[in-house]
């Protein structure tokens, strides 16, 4: 279902034209939206959807999800993490699984700039841990008008998603995601002369081995064990107190089911898990034909209906 879903031919003639938005999220840095507004955008529940790793606001499952949401009545904001979708240019610095400050500085955005008075979080994989970080962050301090997040196969456990990536039986994911991060890699160094060292690129034949070479290195890590350490969500799923929605399937085959087996997601009455025998990775296509063929998009915007008073 993995590999399905990627390449499933998908149209969308439901989703209307988007409007460009720039977020200021830290001095020097924008990140990019491909924004949907209803008519009278404050009337209506905002749906922010967030990408997976070397995904972007186009990638299929968020264009999908943005259909959804848009003809069930909600603004929606497809939002590219910093460099994604041909946005190296509005940052000098890299993207990463542990910068959940860009999004805490979007809801923020909606909430002080535009007085939206629903806001909900979809993200999916990466972008999973990065919405149950800043959920987990917020804590208790969480503003009203975050009204739930949904995250659907969250890499909540980076070292063991890292781990399972490197796999022989995941070789085919390995080297699509290293080959990516490599050809960004090498576009942001031309993009910023003198700033990122190239040097063992090459060599990388993994995500961890990119991690270890590139992302801390670069992000002020010490290592990739450390990145991962400071930039899982498993460790703040306890403090989460706005609703939320896991999906997961248990056939991922580089999100490992046995790290949902947790005290954490058990006990606390926020956090709601549901996990299919099958779906692969952001997967999930049903049997079903129409609106449940792409089975977690409809479960997502099924939630923030549940979740939303309007």
């Amino acid at each position: 279902m993995t590999i399905a879903a990627a390449f499933w031919p998908r149209k969308f003639p439901r989703l209307p034209a988007s409007s460009p938005r720039l977020f200021d999220v830290e001095h020097g840095t924008q990140v990019r939206a491909d924004c949907h507004w209803q008519d009278d955008p404050r009337m209506h529940p905002t749906l922010v959807v967030l990408h997976g790793l070397e995904g972007s606001s186009d990638s299929r499952y968020m264009l999908g999800c943005a259909e959804k949401a848009t003809v069930a009545g909600f603004n929606v904001v497809r939002l590219n993490q910093r460099n994604c979708g041909g946005t190296e240019h509005l940052t000098p610095t890299l993207y990463h699984s542990g910068r959940s400050g860009d999004l805490r500085a979007v809801v923020l955005e909606l909430i002080e700039r535009d007085r939206l008075p629903e806001i909900l979080f979809a993200g999916y994989s990466m972008g999973g841990n990065l919405v149950l970080k800043m959920a987990g962050e917020f804590g208790d301090a969480a503003p009203k008008e975050l009204r739930g997040i949904v995250a659907v196969a969250p890499c909540f456990d980076l070292a063991a998603c890292a781990d399972a990536l490197g796999e022989a039986r995941n070789f085919v994911y390995n080297l699509h995601f290293v080959r990516r991060l490599k050809i960004r890699m090498r576009r942001k160094a031309r993009m910023f002369s003198g700033l990122y060292s190239l040097d063992g690129l090459d060599l990388i034949g993994s995500v961890r081995d990119f991690d270890e070479m590139i992302t801390a290195r670069f992000c002020g890590f010490t290592g990739a064990d450390d990145y991962y350490a400071r930039s899982s969500a498993m460790h703040l799923l306890d403090a989460i107190r706005v609703p939320t929605l896991i999906l997961t399937a248990q056939d991922d085959p580089f999100v490992p089911f046995s790290t949902f087996e947790r005290e954490a997601i058990r006990e606390n009455p926020h956090i709601r898990m549901v996990a299919p025998l099958h779906g692969g990775h952001c997967g999930f296509i049903s049997q079903e034909s129409g609106e449940e063929r792409f089975w977690s998009e409809a479960r997502v915007v099924e939630f923030c209906k549940e979740h939303s008073a309007q």
